[in-house]
Formats: C-alpha cells, sequence, structure tokens
C-alpha cells in the first residue's frame, strides 16, 4: 500500500517556475543569480502559507547546483535533492521559534568559519526569525555584517516589524504579498487535473476564499475535503468547512445592497445565520466584493489587481452599469467602518444589520455633488442630465434670472426688491459656500431631487 503524501508536499515549488503569485520575488532573484549579485543576507516577510521558505530552499537549490537550467535548479542532481530533503552538510535550516538563544546560534557562528564541502557557497536558512533574542541577533551580528564570501544567510518571517532594525539593513528584503483568489483557483484546478478529482468551479473558489491568499491553506483545505468527500468535491461540502456563504448568495446580497433593497437584506442576512455562517467573514467578503467593484470601475476588467474569477467579474460589470461610483466608495467606507466595529461588538447581527441597512441607503442616495451639478446647470442655462421641473413664471416687475434658469430667490420673495446683476461666468469664480446654501433653500430642488435616481430629500438636507 502506497503512502499518502500530503498535496502541500507533493506539489510543493520545486523551481522558480512552479511559484505562484511572487513574481516581484522570483524576477529580482532569477537577475541576481544571472547577473552573479548575491547578497550577503535576504529577508523574505509574509503571512503563513505564501511560499518564505519554499522560496528559501529553491533559492539555496538555484546557488548550489551542479547542472543548473539556466537559473533554476535542476532538481536531479545531489545538491538539489539532498537540500530538498533537508539533509545537506552545506545549507543549515533554523527553526526559530523553537531554537531562539544564544546558545542556539552558536553552532552557526562556528559553523560559517568553514568552507562548504561539496557546494559553491554554505547557506543558513532560519524560519521564524523574529522569534530570536535580543541577545540572539546580536550574537550573530557581526557574522552578518562581515560573513566570509562562501556563507549567505536567508531569513524568513511572518512579522517583519518585529526584526531588529540593525539586522533588516544589512539584508535585501523581500515582501511577499498574499496570492490572488483566481491564481490559487487555477494552482487547485491543476491539482485536481493531476489527481483525478472532479471539483466544481465555485468548489474551488470556496477553498480559495477560505484560504485568505495563502496557496499551502488552501492545499491542505483540498486535501481534507478529498478525504471526507472522495474524488467528487461540491461548493457545499467547501461552504460546509469554512462556513462561507455561496459565490451567488454573496453576489445576490451586494445587488440588493445596491438597489436599496432592505427587505432582501434582511432575510439574507436571517438565512446565514440560521445557517450558521461566519457573520464576521461574510462582512469581509462584502467589502471584497465592492472593493473589486470600485477598482472594475476605475481600471476595467482586465485590471491585475483585480482579485476575482471570470465569473465574478461578469457580475461586476452588470452591477458597474448601474450605480455612480461615488456612491460604491462611500458604501466601502460604511463597509471598512462595520469591520472595524465587529471587533468589539457582542450583537453581530444586530450591527450587521443596521450597517447594510445604511450602506443601502448610501446606495440609493444622490450626493451631494449629483445635486449641486443638477442646480447649476439649471441656473447656468447648460443642459442639465436630468429633466427639471418647469420653472414658474417671474412677476412682471421683476427681470429674469440672467442665465435663463431659476429666478433669483430674493426676487421670488420680494417682487419689489431690485434686479440682480447678471451672474459672473462659472469659470471666473467657483460657487461659495453661502451659494450653495441658497440653491439648497430654494423650493425648487424637491423638483431636482425627484428626478434623480433614488435620491432622497431628508438624506441630502
Amino acid at each position: 500500500m502506497n503512502q499518502h503524501v500530503a498535496l502541500p508536499l507533493k506539489y510543493r515549488p520545486m523551481t522558480f517556475e512552479d511559484v505562484v503569485g511572487q513574481e516581484h520575488v522570483v524576477s529580482t532573484l532569477r537577475h541576481a543569480i544571472a547577473a552573479g549579485r548575491i547578497a550577503n543576507a535576504y529577508l523574505f516577510i509574509g503571512p503563513r502559507g505564501i511560499g518564505k521558505t519554499t522560496l528559501s530552499r529553491i533559492f539555496a537549490k538555484a546557488l548550489n547546483c551542479t547542472s543548473p537550467n539556466g537559473v533554476e535548479p535542476c532538481g536531479k542532481c545531489t545538491n538539489c535533492q539532498e537540500i530538498a530533503a533537508g539533509h545537506s552538510l552545506d545549507v543549515t535550516e533554523l527553526d526559530a521559534a523553537s531554537h531562539n538563544k544564544v546558545d542556539d546560534v552558536k553552532p552557526i557562528i562556528e559553523a560559517v568559519q568553514f568552507p562548504p564541502t561539496s557546494s559553491k557557497y554554505k547557506i543558513f536558512i532560519i524560519d521564524e526569525c523574529h522569534m530570536l533574542s535580543n541577545a540572539a541577533w546580536n550574537a550573530l551580528l557581526k557574522t552578518l555584517e562581515e560573513p566570509p564570501s562562501h556563507a549567505r544567510f536567508i531569513f524568513a518571517t511572518t512579522e517583519g516589524d518585529k526584526v531588529l532594525a540593525t539586522i533588516i539593513s544589512r539584508c535585501q528584503r523581500f515582501d511577499l504579498r498574499r496570492i490572488q483568489t483566481n491564481d490559487i483557483v487555477k494552482r487547485l484546478q491543476y491539482i485536481c487535473d493531476k489527481e483525478g478529482i472532479t471539483a466544481d468551479a465555485d468548489a474551488l473558489l470556496a477553498i480559495a476564499r477560505g484560504a485568505e491568499g495563502g496557496m499551502r491553506d488552501a492545499l491542505s483545505s483540498l486535501d481534507q475535503l478529498v478525504s471526507f468527500r472522495g474524488d467528487r468535491v461540491t461548493e457545499e461540502d467547501a461552504l460546509g468547512v469554512f462556513g462561507l456563504v455561496s459565490r451567488r448568495a454573496l453576489e445576490d446580497l451586494a445587488g440588493a445592497i445596491l438597489k436599496g433593497n432592505v427587505a432582501d437584506i434582511l432575510s439574507a442576512i436571517e438565512m446565514f445565520d440560521s445557517a450558521g455562517k461566519n457573520m464576521r467573514r461574510l462582512s469581509g467578503e462584502l467589502l471584497q466584493h465592492f472593493r473589486n467593484l470600485v477598482v472594475l470601475q476605475a481600471l476595467g476588467p482586465s485590471a491585475k489587481s483585480l482579485a476575482a474569477t471570470p465569473d465574478q467579474i461578469a457580475v461586476l460589470q452588470k452591477e458597474a452599469k448601474g450605480v455612480d461610483p461615488g456612491r460604491v466608495f462611500r458604501i466601502c467606507d460604511q463597509l471598512a467602518e462595520m469591520e472595524d466595529k465587529l471587533r468589539y461588538v457582542l450583537s453581530v447581527r444586530t450591527l450587521i444589520e443596521l450597517s447594510l441597512i445604511r450602506a443601502s441607503r448610501l446606495a440609493t442616495t444622490a450626493t451631494i455633488e449629483e445635486l449641486m451639478k443638477a442646480v447649476r446647470a439649471m441656473k447656468g442655462g447648460a443642459p442639465a442630465p436630468i429633466a427639471a421641473a418647469p420653472a414658474a413664471p417671474a412677476p412682471a416687475s421683476v427681470p429674469k434670472w440672467a442665465g435663463g434658469g431659476l429666478p433669483p430667490l430674493e426676487s421670488a420673495a420680494n417682487p419689489a426688491a431690485p434686479a440682480p446683476k447678471p451672474a459672473a461666468p462659472a469659470s471666473a469664480k467657483s460657487p461659495s459656500r453661502a451659494d450653495n446654501q441658497e440653491m439648497l433653500n430654494d423650493p425648487r430642488v424637491n423638483d431636482i431631487l425627484a428626478t434623480l435616481p433614488g435620491a432622497t430629500v431628508t438624506d441630502i438636507r
């Protein structure tokens, strides 16, 4: 009986080409190897499961490979195989989470003085290096600053802010980022094809969403689901593991917010809460959805920063056609505020319900800028984008407004008042705060608001 190898280990990247989502780091390391510009020390910073230790080992193999394919390690020579198995005498790995004292780094300080046995470099990889004590760092500092020509250091950590500044200044720093959701989905689909696993596209998307940018977490979850359900993985199975809502349910909730449909919002929250969904995760996914909508409206559907699959992008394009970007930004602001409050509130469901109702009102309420633009267009005689209400006839003794739009407020209230002077061109002077307030107090603003999509008088004033 063949022994099972966990998917995160079986499909761990072995070359730079296999690394997903860290092109900015891979490109720099490749150029450094090609140019022979190898620094004394490297520092990889980023969240868990995105490839820090994997990149460290690949880099070590590329530096010591005896028959490289350009800048890629061959993976077949003795050095590559020993490094991959963790048996190389010239590559030492230290887990600083459990070996963080001065006595734990003394062997490194002593070993660095001796040349490598069968490789070009003697390499020291220190994982979770932020756990090293200050005394251990100080003991290593001199060696790190002036190492022998055959020694190289690679540090990896999830908390770069805890690494001493004196250490960071002696390293080349690389900040690894969370892997995009669509990149994780593609990798999962590739593995499913190799393993003979049938998985729905929405199931893989749910796994990628639950992994929160970590490839290792995504592979571990897929491995768990295969152990539980066999070679057929559905979206329902994946949602049950993470406590997530389905992609369609999330998009329906976002659509209800954009339409201002309070009844649908409350019904959806009731359904999610009754099903035991993770409500805090729901708020984060809603914020991500509207963030993607902002990016799509600003940069288009082909933007690299758009963390969405093709099916999600299709839904976002439909939503983008019917909503003003300013209103979407206001919704994002409201959802971000809700995220902050969720850390302290006891009644999670109540806060989410009230916050989403508020977001729906923001989505269907005309902004003050829209109102000012419509009023100025009427007063200036320029064609307005909305159908304005017909102006009341001006008193015979009072001249018409110079721009041909609304009559002056003073003249409408007091027919005996002297005729106003012609207004200056719009380009000569920006409207003052008093001018804006004067326009807002005009009784015909209600008529203008009635023509704006979703405008609400009480919310504007």
